[in-house]
């Protein structure tokens, strides 16, 4: 963080956003959520078309897509931790008045951003074939070298979006984060059918619907930030010093917020191995058709959560403990709120939902128990805002280790001790797991609660 806090940039001294973040964290917590909420609906709904186009060219385009998968989600966990990163480090700036700061650490934000970019692409692009073999490609291989070196080569796009829209969301302006992934989703479920079957592209068309609607959303950026310039935001190579602490402060959030994705998605490697050992592959079936579920029903939770950041880190820049703790609380309350409410429909609704799953003969037999595994998640859902927010409070005043300690514990410690221990020496099966997984969050997010609370007492 900068020490001189005056400058000589274009950009507005005080926007709609900065005057948000910097009054009442309760108005500021709801405004930033709800822009949020529809973005990350959208994406995931554009994830799923592009998943129900690519299937149309049969098994074997599919899994190479799924063989491309796991390296794709190092990207966007890599994309959301720089995003947090930059939110975080340039959000304490705001709230300590400190503009020069500002500028220089968004900055240092887009020169990560270049670095691990053509690091990673170098690497992808050289590597790609090697590991695909290695994940179990085999005769797939030819389609997913195909579709992973288009999409590898759009690196440097996806993790510049992903930290534009981070330093959007640290000066309040959520509202163009929707806009932009608005855009990114409406484009590529335009150019997803258009280029991979009237164009004749194949599973090549999929990758470059993804690249261009990625692109185009670059342009809508570097448009904002270089010729409109009506953003707090100033990104400028006047306004650049280089300083190992910015790096440390962006990098220290940003780094283990992209590790927890990953642990994340070790966990559900872990449930699956569970659940294959328990009751064979149809209870792996039955939760990675549920959990789907479950991930759409959180984001509005995880929406909240991201929107905390930002207002976390500008009351920690100005010290203000007061609002650090009704920020905490009150999103907490929010997503208790929105978590009864979705647990109710959930619970209601679970036969119907299941049905989507297993509409066709084959696989009718397994909506029973998609029903059950869903009306059992309606007790996790209500644990999850303690944890969520407390997270995030720790990423926003830039403790991003707590945040991955906190992942950890619920996640690989937590779930899956639970869920071993309930599926197996309790012999309850399946269902042992899927009860694993509502205690071990409820456990973990009483963990996280209690160290937050804790912190934000200390730090008053």
């Amino acid at each position: 963080m900068q020490n001189e806090k005056s400058d000589d940039s274009p950009s507005p001294e005080v926007t709609e956003g900065i005057s948000l973040i910097t009054g009442d964290p309760k108005k500021a917590v709801l405004k930033l959520s709800g822009p949020l909420i529809v973005a990350m609906v959208l994406s995931s709904m554009y994830n799923l078309v592009d998943a129900i186009w690519v299937s149309g060219l049969g098994g074997d385009a599919l899994a190479a897509v799924g063989f491309v998968t796991p390296l794709f989600m190092i990207l966007i966990g890599l994309s959301n931790g720089i995003g947090a990163g930059a939110t975080s480090a340039i959000s304490r700036c705001i709230g300590a008045h400190d503009k020069r700061g500002v500028n220089n650490t968004a900055m240092h934000t887009i020169i990560i951003t270049i670095i691990v970019s053509i690091v990673l692409t170098i690497g992808l692009e050289i590597f790609l074939q090697s590991t695909l073999l290695t994940l179990g490609a085999g005769k797939t291989i030819e389609l997913a070298v195909n579709y992973g070196q288009i999409i590898f080569a759009g690196t440097i796009l996806m993790l510049f979006t992903g930290a534009a829209y981070g330093i959007l969301r640290s000066e309040g302006d959520t509202k163009r984060t929707m806009y932009a992934m608005i855009i990114s989703a409406v484009v590529n479920i335009i150019l997803d059918p258009i280029l991979i079957y009237p164009a004749g592209l194949g599973i090549a068309g999929a990758a470059w619907a993804t690249v261009i609607s990625q692109a185009m959303v670059s342009g809508v950026l570097l448009y904002w930030f270089f010729k409109k310039k009506d953003t707090y935001v100033t990104l400028s190579w006047k306004n650049f010093i280089p300083d190992f602490k910015v790096v440390k402060s962006i990098l220290g959030v940003g780094l283990p917020a992209s590790v927890e994705f990953l642990v994340m998605s070790s966990v559900v490697a872990i449930l699956n191995g569970l659940l294959v050992n328990v009751a064979g592959t149809d209870a792996v079936a039955i939760y990675s058709a549920g959990w789907r579920v479950v991930m759409m029903a959180i984001l509005p939770i995880i929406a909240v959560g991201t929107a905390v950041v930002a207002v976390a880190g500008v009351s920690y820049g100005a010290r203000n403990t007061k609002n650090l703790s009704i920020t905490h609380t009150y999103s907490i309350k929010v997503g208790l709120i929105v978590a009864l409410l979705t647990s109710v429909l959930t619970f209601v609704f679970a036969p119907y939902i299941a049905m989507i799953f297993a509409y066709s003969p084959e696989t009718a037999y397994l909506a029973p128990t998609i029903a059950a595994f869903l009306q059992v998640m309606c007790f996790f859902y209500i644990f999850v805002p303690p944890g969520v927010m407390s997270g995030s409070i720790f990423q926003g005043v830039g403790k991003g280790i707590n945040s991955l300690i906190l992942t950890v514990l619920r996640q690989l410690i937590f779930v899956a001790v639970f869920s071993y221990f309930l599926a197996i020496p309790l012999g309850w099966g399946q269902q042992g797991v899927w009860w694993g997984i509502v205690a071990g969050n409820t456990a973990g997010s009483a963990v996280a609660f209690t160290w937050a609370r804790l912190y934000i007492k200390r730090l008053g």
